[in-house]
């Protein structure tokens, strides 16, 4: 299909990124996609089921399915800044009544921001706690907390709920990428987020498309009536009944998966790789866990980029112009970080022995 559409098959050494496609979908997912495609059900009624279902396993006072981690993000921010007023929720992007300001540390901001814009926020930037403070008045309708930016802010997660408690304004903890282990999915909602993110199709292999909402059972009722196919200011954020059974498929999966066995293979492929650059003159290859985030086994790879003559973008742009196309990390200079956990059959094997030909 592929193919026939001008396209080649990549390896991916980047990881659970939406612009590789995600994750590649188990055959238990599939198979609930497949099946769920056969019938026709009320829409509505699925989304409530399926979110009841997923509060369930994620130990949630409630959750819904959303179009991905961003959406979850659009019908959030919607939900408390209209606070479930249904007259309101339809005013959305209009400020008139509304609680429109949304304050985020200044270390936090993403690029996500729209995703909050686009319902009418007003993003209100701080660095402080003094700051956070004092930047709570009666337009405040929520709090906006970026999870993998944790170590980058001078407020910390627990602190910034405990003041958001304090004042009665909702927090978000968008911890998209941030599944691993599987306790962070009940993590951040026993800690007092009001609401959580999760994406459904990065650590969790469901459907690309979607995305799970955790958190306050009125704020999650509040958010499905702004997204499709209830109407609202999410209305283009659609899912569909065979993203819903996948991602639920996803989810009960993951539970049940063996993490440990995942990660002695995710060690071996790493293991794979350095040793392929184990006699590379000036050449480090170490592994490498990030602290927030993808917490799995990965790859770093370092050299000299003077004294070799090649830069790290050579080295990508070589990679990406292979057969296979390699896609990998390009960290700074003289660096590469290589994730190993979307790789399949024998790709680490090809991914050492082209970057020995490279840098060997």
């Amino acid at each position: 299909m592929y193919a026939s559409l001008g396209l080649k098959p990549v390896i991916n050494g980047v990881g659970v990124v939406t612009v590789l496609g995600g994750s590649i979908m188990p055959p238990e997912v599939v198979r609930a996609m497949e099946e769920a495609s056969r019938y026709f059900v009320p829409l509505p009624e699925m989304e409530k089921k399926v979110g009841a279902r997923i509060a369930e396993l994620l130990h949630a006072p409630a959750a819904m399915v959303t179009c991905g981690a961003a959406s979850a993000i659009s019908v959030g921010t919607a939900a408390c800044l209209s606070q479930g007023n249904a007259k309101k929720l339809r005013t959305l992007p209009g400020r008139d009544g509304i609680k429109y300001e949304v304050i985020q540390q200044k270390s936090h901001r993403s690029g996500y921001e729209h995703q909050m814009e686009l319902c009418g926020a007003k993003i209100v930037t701080v660095e402080t706690r003094a700051e956070l403070e004092a930047a709570i008045n009666d337009r405040t309708g929520m709090m906006f907390f970026l999870n993998k930016a944790e170590n980058h802010g001078q407020i910390k997660a627990e602190e910034f709920v405990k003041i958001g408690k304090a004042r009665g304004v909702p927090t978000m903890n968008d911890a998209a990428s941030d599944a691993v282990p599987k306790e962070r999915l009940w993590q951040y909602t026993k800690m007092g987020f009001d609401l959580v993110i999760f994406s459904g199709g990065k650590a969790l292999r469901g459907p690309q498309t979607t995305g799970l909402l955790l958190g306050r059972q009125d704020l999650i009722e509040a958010s499905l009536p702004a997204m499709s196919p209830f109407g609202g200011i999410g209305r283009g954020m659609k899912v569909g009944k065979e993203e819903l059974a996948g991602v639920l498929a996803a989810v009960e999966r993951y539970l049940k998966v063996d993490h440990a066995a995942e990660w002695k293979e995710l060690e071996a492929r790493v293991s794979h790789i350095r040793g392929a650059l184990k006699n590379a003159k000036g050449i480090t290859a170490d592994r490498h866990i990030p602290e927030i985030a993808n917490e799995l086994p990965h790859v770093t790879v370092e050299w000299d980029e003077e004294k070799r003559g090649l830069a790290a973008q050579q080295v990508a742009e070589k990679l990406l112009a292979g057969d296979p196309p390699i896609h990998v990390q390009r960290p700074g200079k003289g660096k590469l970080l290589i994730s190993v956990w979307m790789m399949r059959g024998d790709e680490p094997s090809i991914v050492g022995r082209r970057l020995r030909e490279l840098l060997g």
